[in-house]
């Protein structure tokens, strides 16, 4: 798996070099903009909007960046399956399976924000048959679930039972 279970530099530099092996093997290049990009999605803890990303590249780099510089490396990242867009947030998130053709669908905290992505082999076969029957061709899918996760929930319980 591509993204790192802790946010820690071994472990995002572990992450980065196999990216990086994987875009060799795929033809692509793996730009030091790309780079950066991908690292800053696997250091928030919650999507971050371009604009955003466009912000702490300028902090980091410490030098003006074009919108478009942003949004070419995302698209990159889009392509190659290393992030994802979520599209109700307009933010993106690094991609949970790059190494897996499909389209995860996330689940978004309404509270806090986080998101977390999760593939289901069942899910997928259900849209294929469901598009199929219907002589439909999917081009893109997007399947976003929002609600509250088990952190904010149980705050909120504590809250409830506190108060």
């Amino acid at each position: 798996m591509y993204v790192p279970a802790d946010r820690s530099p071994a472990a995002i530099a572990a992450a980065l070099a196999e990216v990086e092996r994987a875009c060799v093997a795929r033809g692509q290049r793996f730009t030091k903009m790309r780079r950066l990009v991908l690292e800053v999605l696997w250091r928030s803890e919650q999507p971050v909007r371009a604009y955003d990303l466009r912000g702490r590249l300028e902090q980091q780099l410490q030098r003006r960046l074009v919108p478009p510089t942003v949004y070419r490396a995302l698209n990159f990242l889009m392509e190659q399956k290393f992030a994802a867009r979520l599209e109700s947030r307009s933010a993106f998130v690094p991609c949970a399976h790059p190494e897996q053709h499909h389209a995860g669908m996330f689940f978004i905290c309404e509270h806090c924000g986080t998101s977390a992505e999760i593939d289901d082999s069942k899910v997928e076969v259900l849209f294929a048959h469901q598009a199929a029957t219907l002589g439909f061709h999917i081009a893109r899918r997007v399947v976003e679930l929002q609600g509250t996760c088990a952190t904010c929930a149980s705050n909120a319980k504590e809250a409830g039972t506190a108060g």
